[in-house]
């Protein structure tokens, strides 16, 4: 059950760098973009890295839970 804590945990952390970047790209954006209309699209084009890093977060949460769990 070890492998799942230590896989969870690296999930977990790979979804957590996602989120970062995600953050990143967005922050960079509204300091670049003048008009409104292409921070839209720009926060747009971020949000399927966002959702996907927020699901690998959570996965790799559950698993480390599961695996602390079920550990004798």
């Amino acid at each position: 059950m070890v492998i799942l804590i230590w896989g969870g945990a690296a999930v977990s952390i790979v979804g957590l760098i996602g989120l970062l970047f995600s953050m990143y790209k967005v922050a960079s954006a509204k300091k670049n973009t003048v008009s409104d209309e292409a921070l839209r699209v720009s926060i747009q084009a971020a949000m399927p890295l966002n959702l996907a890093s927020l699901f690998l977060s959570v996965l790799g949460l559950m698993s480390v839970t599961i695996g602390v769990l079920i550990t004798p």
